[in-house]
């Protein structure tokens, strides 16, 4: 009963992605979302990717290595100077892949960035965009979305970072401006203008932070 209530959750939502002109699968688990994501990916195709934590738990970055695909990362260290190259060829692989902060039962996409990277590829560059995202990010409404993102997920990734933020600090979102602030860009993405462009790979298991 549980999977046939996540079936169901998802699929409403992929209704609802679909009417926003992005394409949504329903996985039941990690395995076969792997295998999901690599069916997407064209032979040969670069992919970049944002760093995501649901990403790395697929484990897929490996598989598509072996596959023979260009992978274009952009490393912590090169996010303190604009232009840096590293971004420069991530935002213009054939494919990016990436997790989403939050994801509303409407089909809206809600991040939050620092450096702003992540959701740039998303925005526009790459051609095509593959978002994985688990169960645990689904939300009511974006402002859910912004409220789970703030009180949840930075909380933990300052603190696995080093971050001196509130959050990291105290564990307390503060609308802080600091110089390790990750909250600089917030965006919701409500819509796709390029016909399968963006296609989001719901998981039916808990993914990320």
């Amino acid at each position: 009963m549980l999977e046939d209530a996540k079936k169901r959750m998802a699929e409403n939502v992929i209704c609802n992605l679909k009417k926003r002109n992005m394409e949504g699968i329903y996985c039941r688990d990690k395995k076969e979302a792997v295998e999901t994501v690599l069916s997407l990916i064209e032979p040969g195709a670069s992919i970049g990717w944002g760093g995501s934590a649901s990403v790395r738990e697929l484990g897929i970055l490996a598989e598509l290595e072996k596959s023979g695909h260009e992978m274009r990362d952009y490393p912590m260290k090169d996010k303190e100077t604009m232009g840096n190259p590293s971004y420069l060829g991530s935002c213009s692989a054939d494919c990016f892949l990436m997790g989403t902060n939050a994801i509303t039962v409407k089909g809206e996409l809600v991040n939050i960035d620092g450096a702003g990277n992540r959701v740039a590829c998303l925005i526009h560059g790459p051609r095509q965009v593959i978002i994985v995202v688990g169960m645990n990010k689904i939300v009511r409404s974006i402002e859910d979305g912004i409220d789970r993102i703030q009180t949840q997920a930075c909380p933990i990734i300052a603190d696995a970072t080093g971050r001196k933020t509130p959050c990291g600090v105290k564990g307390v979102c503060m609308d802080c401006q600091s110089p390790d602030c990750m909250c600089c860009s917030i965006v919701v993405t409500r819509r796709s203008r390029y016909d399968g462009r963006i296609k989001v790979v719901i998981v039916g298991e808990n993914l990320g932070y």
